[in-house]
């Protein structure tokens, strides 16, 4: 009997394109909610590929989606992120320990950022994915980012010795893209690296379900008046390098 599948999802195409053409056109497409699930073998992994589509909404629809209808064992959301905490710089890699909704606050009826009827803000992913996942990343950025970018792009977004973080990750359904914005999530949350806008509804999904996940980004840019410049070039020069290098090495790496 097949192991279950991988579930790998990304919001932009760009994050996933390495991952589809390895893929070949021999996996088989299934269309549900406006979206394509490629279901096929990946580096010696059964996996469902997919396109979640940008927002914390699409994120969770396609997220319980993955564990429904394609009963996956895991999932993974790879994508690009921007760096609040100091020393978090575009080229970084952040590995989330756990997740938070930043823009979330139902009081006085709950405290601020905690789930409604959940009883947890702060929401945890998979250690075990995590490690492996650690690793995979530390192997790529040492061993094979010099041969993927080049150094004239390396040059070009200011990508020098890019470090691995892990810790604290912010969603919300809010492009960040203005200094005061960024530096109010990192006065209110002063342990997050960064923030995205889909990472911490997956993670609630896969809590509720109870399936291991983890989320990997990264840094794209530092979330202020330049991110929409550097990460659009980002997302067309560098993301699928990263994506495909580290996500390649942890599907051949993880057992669970």
């Amino acid at each position: 009997m097949s192991p279950a599948p991988l579930g790998i999802m990304a919001a932009l195409h760009d994050e996933i394109a390495g991952l589809l053409a390895h893929m070949g056109p021999g996996a088989a497409c299934r269309r549900i909610g406006m979206r394509d699930y490629y279901v096929g073998d990946l580096y010696g992994q059964p996996c469902v590929v997919v396109l979640a589509r940008i927002g914390k909404v699409a994120a969770a629809a396609t997220a319980v989606t993955l564990i429904r209808e394609f009963d996956v064992r895991a999932v993974l959301f790879t994508g690009l992120a921007g760096g609040v905490a100091p020393g978090v710089n575009v080229g970084d890699v952040v590995i989330a320990d756990a997740l938070l909704h930043h823009d979330l606050d139902a009081r006085p009826l709950f405290p601020q950022y905690e789930v409604p009827l959940l009883g947890v803000s702060r929401l945890p992913t998979d250690a075990r994915m995590n490690g492996v996942l650690a690793q995979c990343a530390a192997d790529y950025l040492a061993l094979a980012l010099g041969r993927d970018v080049d150094a004239a792009t390396r040059d070009l977004f200011a990508i020098g010795a890019p470090m691995l973080h892990r810790g604290l990750i912010a969603s919300g359904d809010r492009f960040i893209s203005d200094a005061d914005t960024a530096g109010g999530v990192a006065h209110a949350l002063p342990d997050a690296l960064c923030v995205e806008m889909e990472g911490a509804a997956v993670a609630q999904v896969c809590h509720e379900y109870d399936i291991p996940c983890s989320v990997l980004r990264t840094i794209s840019d530092r979330a202020d008046i330049a991110a929409p410049v550097d990460f659009a070039g980002f997302l067309t020069h560098i993301a699928s390098h990263y994506s495909n290098g580290i996500v390649s090495r942890f599907i051949e790496a993880y057992t669970g």
